[in-house]
């Protein structure tokens, strides 16, 4: 049951021109022993130093009710061209999938720590997914609220 999944085109286009929508790449292993999932932005731009910017990868993620994907940058991207994640660690809950705001787009924030503006290509690697189970305490109550929206959402 685990997999990615491209966004209609509907949900691409609130984000991105559609003529981007071609540009999506499904998430990839790129060894036999890779533990995440290379993930590419649909549209390139310059970062400029200090900005961050928010990018659509056009990919949804798919995965069990105990799992998680966490979401890194890529060793190259931090140590050659001195980007992070703007949130450091990106957490995509399972319910985040197919949710009503914006069926679980995943976006990735990155962040500029050069003193250096920096380029980004169509289509380039930025982060890795790397799916992964969680436990949930014994003594728990039970929780009925759902998922409504997107990015923020459980603080509604």
């Amino acid at each position: 049951m685990r997999r990615f999944e491209a966004v209609s085109k509907e949900e691409f286009s609130k984000r991105l021109d559609i003529s981007y929508y071609d540009n999506i790449k499904m998430p990839e292993r790129k060894t036999k022993a890779s533990a995440g999932y290379d993930i590419s932005i649909c549209k390139g731009e310059v970062i400029k130093c200090g900005e961050t910017k928010v990018f659509a990868t056009g990919i949804k993620a798919k995965m069990e009710n105990d799992e998680f994907l966490a979401i890194f940058i890529r060793s190259s991207l931090g140590i050659k061209k001195g980007l992070i994640l703007a949130n450091n660690v990106g957490i995509i809950d399972s319910d985040y999938y197919n949710n009503l705001d914006n069926e679980g787009h995943i976006m990735i924030a990155l962040t500029n720590i050069s003193k250096a503006d920096v380029e980004l290509s169509d289509g380039e690697r930025v982060a890795q997914g790397i799916f992964l189970k969680y436990e949930v305490v014994s003594d728990e109550k039970e929780i009925k609220a759902r998922r409504l929206g997107g990015i923020g959402s459980t603080n509604i």
